[in-house]
């Protein structure tokens, strides 16, 4: 009962913080995002992957009729969960068009080739949708393939947060596991421990992922197991120096008297009176992984195409900054920036409602 007064006390002092409960929001509506994104998205295609080439690298707001025909390629029916992760097939091949007139059964479109180049071609209506024309405004406008820039960030939300969740349950892991034992235990076990973090923490971030990267090779889930082997340092310092301190309360000497286990008395005892710091570090080295991932992405060793990641957003259109088209670039950076903000201000509300401090050994 006190444990859940403590902690329902400990949330009030949290959301009163007006910047950690603006960033719990943005975190919450990421999540909202992450899970719906197929469904939310203009483009629920897998990957919001629908390349429209003769529309690339509009700006913010632009429309267009799209002319829908049938793909050759038939895909089956999907279902609810294989579209809320994969999305879904289109149905339909989608064909820019400036005017179109129907007669008979057929209809006579002039096809965008290239503003304001057309061409007059003419599809039969049963090859077609049931509504053939239709009229599609992209909010954030296109990349240079063609794809829906709005779709692609809601997509892509789920590999920043799906990178800052396993960098983080890795870190914590190894983190909490040896700064425990180094702290726990003292002397060779700490000294060699210390050895291994100093070796660690002396070697640049990014060129331990690279180096971990080439050792695990590009993908999807190796870039989320390469940022989270370069972020556990922190996490095991800062356990290390709390566990020091609580290992000479008398609670804990209680625990050797009535003759308790190490094993039993660190993850019992000690380790729940730690939650507040780690929480806190946890917070930060979601942050700091949401931008390594990022900065992966963009060097090209991070997530590969087609899949989003707003990372890669950035590399495939950065050249479009000088140009009349910067948002292109613009919108994933400002996603990066605020998810971040929002994980950070979160971070400094935890510290201040569990009044942690910041100690570091």
């Amino acid at each position: 009962m006190t444990t859940t007064l403590n902690t329902l006390s400990t949330f009030k002092r949290l959301l009163r913080n007006k910047g950690a409960a603006f960033g719990l929001i943005l975190i919450l509506l990421s999540l909202l995002l992450a899970v719906a994104g197929y469904f939310l998205a203009p483009d629920s295609s897998p990957n919001a992957n629908r390349m429209i080439p003769e529309i690339g690298s509009k700006k913010p707001g632009y429309e267009v009729q799209l002319l829908r025909i049938n793909r050759e390629k038939i895909t089956g029916a999907s279902s609810f969960f294989s579209r809320l992760i994969r999305g879904v097939e289109d149905k339909w091949q989608y064909i820019p068009v400036q005017s179109y007139q129907v007669q008979k059964d057929s209809i006579i479109y002039q096809r965008i080739v290239d503003d304001p180049i057309t061409e007059r071609k003419a599809v039969l209506l049963r090859y077609t949708a049931p509504e053939p024309v239709k009229k599609v405004k992209f909010y954030l406008g296109t990349d240079k393939f063609g794809r829906d820039i709005l779709s692609r960030l809601i997509i892509g939300v789920r590999v920043s947060l799906a990178v800052g969740i396993i960098a983080v349950i890795i870190s914590l892991t190894i983190g909490i596991t040896l700064g425990a034992m180094a702290g726990y235990f003292k002397g060779r076990t700490d000294g060699i421990i210390m050895w291994f973090l100093n070796v660690i923490w002396s070697i640049p971030t990014l060129l331990l992922v690279f180096a971990i990267t080439l050792v695990l090779g590009k993908g999807f889930w190796q870039v989320f197991i390469a940022v989270g082997l370069t972020m556990w340092v922190n996490v095991a310092r800062l356990v290390r120096g709390q566990v020091m301190a609580i290992r000479e309360l008398e609670y804990v000497e209680a625990t050797r008297v009535l003759g308790y286990s190490n094993m039993r008395t660190i993850i019992k005892h000690i380790l729940p009176n730690i939650l507040g710091p780690v929480m806190v570090i946890a917070a930060s080295n979601f942050a700091s992984a949401i931008v390594i991932e990022a900065g992966l992405s963009f060097l090209g060793v991070g997530v590969q195409p087609p899949q989003p990641s707003w990372g890669l957003m950035i590399k495939e259109n950065y050249n479009f900054i000088i140009t009349n088209n910067p948002m292109l670039a613009l919108a994933p950076g400002i996603a990066i920036m605020l998810l971040v903000l929002a994980f950070n201000l979160l971070g400094n509300g935890l510290r201040d409602a569990l009044n942690v401090r910041d100690e570091r050994a």
